[in-house]
């Protein structure tokens, strides 16, 4: 069985370091790599690679849903999935990052959150949130993708004016990842970060711009790795129960959570 994370970039995706490593544990005979997409296209074009199954990053998890023939849970309502298998001919559709991101955070009690970006990933984190009673607002360059977001506060950066202090400022856009810069401009950033009680950054390996002002302002700070181990736990479990394949469910977190120390 083959699986693979596709994205752009995808070079420093440490998705298949936690995959294969999980496979080799609990002695399953499967590979996961990489696949960097160079434009868009259906994703059905994956199962002629002979692929069960995908995980799908930035800047393709709307792209990877409109492909879909079926999807499932919170990716219905957010149209953006992380997570696909293939069946007979047919594309299911998931998204893990939500809970991924959920699980990270839900011991701290926040009552809101602002989220900087509008993505697919930025859509995952409000709903989830916001299923969670968490207050949330989100902050884009453009508006034109702030659309998506009714029910939901909704400001390009340029319009912005914060009334209130937020418990958690999340970055979901790429910033720091595609180029060593901030989201948006350093003295907003400031004002918004001042008082929070977490900075988040989706982005993970790497302690980006905004986790760097953030921690010079003393504010906590966490990167996406426990997101991403969470998040790959839950694909992991939709992809080996498509095959029918039984495993250890605590052996497999185990699996996970130790891959990032080998």
């Amino acid at each position: 069985m083959q699986f693979v994370v596709v994205g752009n970039p995808i070079h420093h995706s440490l998705s298949p370091l936690l995959h294969n490593y999980a496979f080799r544990l609990l002695g399953i005979n499967a590979f996961y790599g990489r696949y960097c997409l160079s434009q868009e296209k259906d994703f059905r074009f994956l199962e002629t690679l002979g692929l069960k199954g995908a995980n799908i990053t930035i800047p393709f998890k709307e792209i990877a849903f409109r492909s879909c023939d079926e999807t499932f849970g919170i990716a219905k309502k957010i149209e953006a999935v992380n997570t696909i298998i293939f069946c007979k001919g047919k594309i299911f559709g998931y998204n893990t990052d939500a809970m991924g991101f959920y699980q990270c955070i839900e011991s701290f009690k926040f009552k809101n959150a602002l989220i900087l970006g509008a993505g697919g990933s930025s859509k995952a984190l409000a709903c989830i949130l916001q299923e969670k009673n968490i207050d949330t607002t989100i902050l884009n360059r453009s508006s034109e993708r702030l659309k998506s977001f009714s029910g939901f506060e909704a400001y390009t950066f340029d319009s912005f004016k914060p009334k209130k202090t937020y418990d958690i400022v999340i970055n979901a856009t790429p910033s720091g990842l595609i180029e060593n810069s901030l989201p948006m401009q350093r003295g907003q950033l400031i004002e918004i970060l001042k008082d929070a009680q977490l900075a988040f950054d989706l982005i993970y390996g790497r302690e980006t711009p905004f986790l760097a002002l953030a921690k010079s302002l003393q504010i906590p700070i966490q990167d996406g790795k426990n997101m991403l181990i969470n998040q790959a736990i839950l694909a992991f479990e939709i992809f080996m129960e498509s095959q029918g394949i039984v495993f250890d469910k605590n052996l497999l977190s185990n699996a996970m959570r130790t891959s990032w120390l080998i």
